[in-house]
């Protein structure tokens, strides 16, 4: 009896330790990535990147299997003004028509602490792709209590160089690095 207990003991912590990843589907409706800079000395503003797409993989047991891939459409930019989003919209900056996206895959993610990530990745806007490196915080994981499916939840923060990405008028009177928060939750397909 002491060992089938033992087995089955063995058993479960195997099973725990080799978990397969979660896929997730980021939830738009509640996804924010907001870049924040400054102008001229005189404000502060922000705009948001919405309606995100995206699929995010997370291995409690072996960080390093996880993965995010993100698309940001620049017709969800959210610039809090009409004649702004037209302005950040045209060839002068992010050149819209031309590129109607920017995007983020993940290409290493590590643990940074108890409940802290490091996610590196490879950031495109305007067609010009450079490295950045994600502050990671994992705000929840669980069952959704409303859709009963497992859902997870994560902040980041990251400082990027618009002029990196071809979108750096005006630096350094405005300043070149711009910081990001991004917020996101992300829901599972139900367990069959």
């Amino acid at each position: 009896m002491r060992k089938t207990l033992i087995a089955a003991a063995l058993f479960a912590f195997a099973g725990s330790a080799f978990a397969a990843p979660v896929t997730y589907k980021l939830d738009p409706g509640h996804t924010n990535v907001l870049a924040s800079w400054n102008h001229f000395g005189y404000s502060n503003p922000s705009i948001n990147f919405g309606q995100v797409d995206g699929t995010l993989v997370y291995d409690a047991d072996q960080v390093s299997a996880s993965s995010v891939q993100v698309t940001l459409p620049l017709t969800g930019l959210s610039a809090l003004a009409d004649q702004f989003y037209d302005h950040l919209t045209s060839d002068k900056w992010f050149d819209a028509a031309k590129y109607p996206a920017a995007t983020f895959k993940s290409t290493r993610v590590e643990a940074a602490g108890e409940g802290k990530l490091k996610v590196t990745g490879d950031l495109t806007i305007k067609g010009i792709t450079k490295p950045v490196v994600l502050d990671v915080t994992l705000n929840k994981a669980g069952e959704h209590p409303m859709k009963k499916v497992p859902a997870i939840g994560f902040d980041a923060t990251a400082t990027v160089k618009r002029s990196d990405f071809g979108v750096g008028a005006y630096a350094p009177m405005v300043s070149d690095e711009v910081a990001l928060k991004i917020t996101t939750e992300a829901t599972a397909d139900a367990a069959k």
